[in-house]
């Protein structure tokens, strides 16, 4: 395993991190500012089209995607160092760069399983930044860890007509608070009593304006709206009909199209974790020198001299982990790298979240406010121990693996 950057990657790591530098740091600010004074707090603050357009003049697109066809044809060991660098500011470059959840997420199940049609109204829209999308599995009603208990209907149309009827309740269905969302990918099931529970759902396209659909309200996390995202909406989907040719792929092939679409948004989400830790250890690291507390700088206390070196030790582990990941989902696909994208979801999370808390302990009562980013950091963090599927299912499907070979 060779985990030297190379030359193209370098050159895309520098221009990267020019880009953060020269535009997205300074925009951060200026973006709240805007924000408060739009119309609607789920408008898109001028500032981040600014930087959309700019990344898109930057060569800096679309680089999560493997397949040159669509995007810049990177491989993931060659895109984790940049959604690293994108994680330290992750309410903006993500956006800026389109290569924001779940917009990605949408856009590789349309690249994979969509038919040209699919891909001519939706996916290149997404592709070019010009729409936004949401990714709708997650039901207040059952326990979506296991995605077998979904209670969404996708039905025939019962009067015959080549239509199916989608009827359900979905929640935290990110992006959806977003008015320039025009898309939902749905999963529900077709074929509820199916013998195979891993057949039984299916994946559609459901436009945003369709009769009978809702987006009844937003969803907070941690009190935080995530705006510059499009939100987390809970939306209503009543006897909402659309044309059987939006089903994406085959019926009963929705569940192994969620496997497919999120093990590339674990690590792409772990990536972003490390840049949000290395975030968080620099601002500590600049309280601890500038801040004094008894008599001498905070940087001379041995807590604080402890909390720094563990988390870059933690930092250092992580970020080899992730990029052992990476190069196994090259060389021998997501399904070798079971076992390492389960771990570094496990892993990851947990682990930058202590981190931020630290950082944010440094910071006393500004570490809890709106003056620093930490707070809203750490809310991120710690909804990666939900979000793509709680620790607890990953740990519970780790451990068979073990144990299976000793049985």
């Amino acid at each position: 395993m060779d985990f030297a950057f190379d030359a193209h990657t370098e050159e895309l790591r520098a221009k990267l991190l020019a880009f953060m530098d020269e535009y997205v740091y300074p925009a951060e600010a200026v973006a709240e500012e805007q924000r408060a004074q739009l119309a609607s707090p789920w408008d898109t603050p001028a500032v981040v089209e600014d930087l959309k357009a700019e990344a898109r003049r930057q060569g800096l697109w679309n680089l999560f995607l493997p397949d040159p066809a669509y995007g810049a044809g990177l491989t993931n060991l060659q895109y984790a160092p940049l959604a690293e660098i994108t994680g330290r500011s992750p309410q903006l470059a993500p956006t800026a760069l389109n290569c924001a959840a779940p917009d990605t997420g949408n856009m590789e199940v349309l690249s994979q399983f969509g038919d040209e049609r699919q891909k001519k109204q939706w996916l290149e829209p997404l592709l070019a930044g010009e729409i936004r999308s949401a990714f709708a599995m997650t039901e207040p009603e059952v326990a979506s860890s296991d995605a077998t208990n979904i209670t969404t209907y996708i039905e025939r149309s019962p009067e015959g007509t080549d239509e199916y009827v989608v009827t359900g309740r979905k929640w935290y269905i990110s992006g959806a608070m977003n008015p320039d969302c025009k898309i939902f990918i749905v999963m529900g099931k077709t074929d509820p009593d199916g013998e195979d529970i891993r057949r039984q759902q299916s994946m559609i396209l459901v436009p945003r304006d369709t009769p009978g659909v809702t987006v009844k309200r937003a969803m907070q996390v941690f009190g935080y709206e995530d705006h510059y995202h499009g939100g987390h909406a809970e939306v209503i989907f009543d006897h909402a009909r659309v044309p059987a040719s939006n089903l994406i792929g085959e019926e009963g092939g929705g569940f192994a199209i969620a496997q497919a679409r999120l093990g590339p948004g674990r690590i792409h989400h772990c990536m972003r974790l490390i840049g949000m830790a290395e975030r968080a250890i620099e601002l500590m690291c600049r309280r601890a020198v500038s801040r004094t507390a008894f008599g001498k700088a905070l940087a001379q206390q041995g807590v604080v001299h402890n909390w720094i070196a563990d988390a870059r030790v933690t930092v250092e582990q992580l970020r080899l982990l992730v990029l052992k990941t990476a190069w196994l989902m090259d060389t021998v696909g997501n399904r070798g790298a079971h076992t390492e994208i389960q771990s570094i979801k496990i892993a990851t999370p947990r682990a930058v979240v202590d981190i931020i808390d630290r950082a944010i302990q440094l910071h006393g009562a500004g570490g809890l406010s709106q003056d620093f980013p930490l707070a809203e950091l750490y809310a991120g963090a710690r909804t990666l121990m939900i979000a793509d599927g709680p620790d607890e299912v990953h740990q519970r499907s780790l451990a068979r693996r073990e144990l299976k070979k000793y049985l």
